[in-house]
């Protein structure tokens, strides 16, 4: 006989009932009816995870109890709080140390590459090219890659060749070392040119040339452009400090780009053998004050150190006298050269070139010494004139233009003037007054032209003489910025050019102008007469009395002392005593 088979739902019963007595505890299983706490309940019922009698929370039966995880988190739990520091502590400084490195050694790699680029840049700028010989090529009538083919033997000849050329060619290209160099002269008589021109020789390789400019903060941005400088502006860890690159003073900016540009120059000294050169153009438009000085000064002390290590050859150009006086005072090293105008001979030959390549035309010798008799020998006057149909009528013009530019900066206003133009025409009758004196030096020459060329010689007086002539001292230095007068690197005072001496003659040979202008001098005696005259008004006098002035020594020895009495009648006095 079979034996009844067991239900199955005891079998469920069963298994969930050997699955709770058999499942280890870590801690002790509490079966109780409280229901403020949570325990555990059997079900015959398969759980989520598929087991029969599996435990479940009998506050949530529909979550699982997770005993081992609980058991995990009882024994972090019991890990002490100083061992969890310490960990904590580990780990940060571990982080730190990996993200300090990364960081350290990267912004040290980009510090260094950085400062390999800056000096690769200023390297670059003194490659074969230079912008300026570009910019310059066609108003200079200097060929280039752009505008024209490259000069051959056979068209290599200019209309005009100095004899100054020579010199400037050996300072550009570095044959000329040791020393630094002043070119001074008129506006006008092609320094310029003649740099640019020794630069195209060498397509500018070893040189770089920039403008000078009154605003110190115009001339550091075109250092840096000259060199390839950006002044550590392009760099990016000045994102991360507080003052920014241009919060500095252009002088600092200056001084640490000379820093750079002296190690460019100790590493090509190695490889070529050759100073590198920096042309200054226009350093008279520097301004004569303390920041200009300061400017100046920093330049010449560059210039004085790399002169005499041969690093680097700077070259001023400057048209003003006042530069060569504030660098003559530390200067020992500086070379001084005077461009002046054409001579006769250089200047007739140039004109009837020109004419005759770009006119088709051979002018007869006499026009060519007409025009050179009144416009001399400068170079912007003459490159006028030679591209003119009239080359006589375009001197005319070019005399006019000169004498209105003095008489519009300097006529004098005579005995009828308002004292409050004392001050300007104070500077006017100075300037007058020299022209004058230049004049009548001109009449006392026995002959305006040279004996030995038939060059002009412009008659021109001492420095201090023409300061004793004027009876002021400062007002040459703004007569020859303003172009009326020069002053030569000698100290002598002349005319800023033929057209202008021409000008002075004739407004001196004007009929009524010794008495204009001595009228004008004396209203301004007149003026300066009142303003140290001091009236004193006698009021409240008594009819017949009468002031009394005594001078008395005083209590120093060699003082005078003005006592004002006041004297009345006699009669008053004696009908007072008869009363």
């Amino acid at each position: 006989m079979k034996k009844p088979g067991v239900h199955p739902q005891r079998i469920y019963r069963y298994a969930a009932l050997r699955r709770v007595l058999t499942r280890r505890w870590t801690r002790p299983a509490t079966f109780t009816l409280d229901t403020q706490r949570r325990t555990g309940i059997a079900t015959s019922h398969p759980g989520e995870s598929g087991d029969v009698g599996e435990l479940r929370d009998s506050q949530h039966p529909s979550k699982r109890r997770n005993y081992q995880s609980r058991s995990q988190r009882d024994t972090e739990d019991d890990v002490p709080l100083s061992r969890k520091m310490i960990e904590a502590a580990a780990t940060a400084f571990a982080s730190i140390v990996v993200l300090g490195t990364g960081f350290g050694l990267g912004g040290y790699m980009y510090h260094k590459f950085y400062k390999w680029l800056v000096l690769h840049k200023m390297e670059g700028a003194f490659k074969p090219g230079d912008p300026v010989l570009d910019l310059a090529a066609i108003g200079k009538q200097i060929p280039n890659s752009i505008t024209s083919p490259p000069l051959s033997k056979e068209t290599d000849e200019h209309w005009i060749l100095r004899d100054e050329q020579s010199k400037i060619d050996a300072i550009v290209n570095g044959t000329e070392k040791g020393h630094y160099h002043l070119l001074i002269g008129e506006k006008g008589t092609g320094k310029s040119s003649m740099l640019l021109d020794a630069m195209q020789k060498i397509d500018g390789e070893g040189c770089s040339m920039f403008e000078a400019h009154a605003d110190m903060e115009i001339f550091r941005v075109r250092l840096g452009k000259a060199l390839d400088f950006e002044f550590h502006e392009d760099y990016i860890g000045s994102y991360f400090s507080e003052r920014g690159p241009r919060e500095s003073t252009p002088l600092l900016d200056i001084e640490r780009a000379f820093n750079k540009l002296e190690k460019v120059a100790l590493n090509r000294r190695k490889t070529e053998g050759r100073p590198l050169i920096i042309i200054i153009n226009a350093v008279h438009l520097l301004r004569d004050d303390e920041d200009g000085r300061d400017l100046l000064e920093l330049l010449q002390q560059r210039a004085e150190q790399w002169a005499a290590s041969n690093l680097v050859t700077m070259v001023f150009n400057s048209d003003d006298y006042w530069v060569y006086e504030r660098l003559k005072q530390l200067a020992t090293r500086m070379e001084v050269t005077s461009i002046t105008d054409l001579p006769k001979n250089q200047a007739i030959s140039a004109l009837s070139k020109y004419r005759l390549k770009y006119f088709g035309e051979k002018p007869n010798r006499t026009i060519l010494e007409e025009v050179y008799d009144r416009v001399g020998g400068r170079l912007t006057f003459l490159n006028r004139v030679a591209k003119s149909k009239d080359m006589l009528d375009t001197c005319d013009a070019i005399i006019e233009t000169e004498k209105r530019w003095f008489l519009n900066q300097c006529w004098i206003l005579g005995m009828e003037m308002d004292d409050d133009v004392m001050d300007q025409q104070k500077y006017a009758s100075a300037a007058m007054v020299l022209a004058q004196a230049l004049v009548a030096a001109e009449k006392s020459q026995d002959s305006p032209y040279s004996p030995t060329d038939g060059s002009h010689l412009i008659p021109q007086i001492p420095l201090h003489k023409a300061r004793q002539i004027m009876t002021r001292a400062d007002f040459i230095k703004d007569y020859d910025h303003i172009n009326l007068f020069t002053i030569t690197s000698s100290a002598f005072v002349r005319a800023d050019s033929v057209p202008m001496q021409r000008a002075f003659r004739s407004i001196c040979e004007e009929e009524g102008f010794d008495e204009h202008l001595e009228a004008t001098l004396q209203r301004i005696s007149d003026i300066e007469s009142l303003g140290r005259t001091r009236e004193l008004v006698a009021k409240d006098l008594v009819l017949g009395g009468k002031y009394k002035f005594l001078l008395k020594d005083g209590e120093r020895r060699g003082e005078k002392v003005t006592e004002v009495v006041l004297e009345e009648k006699v009669e008053d006095e004696e009908e007072k005593g008869k009363k």
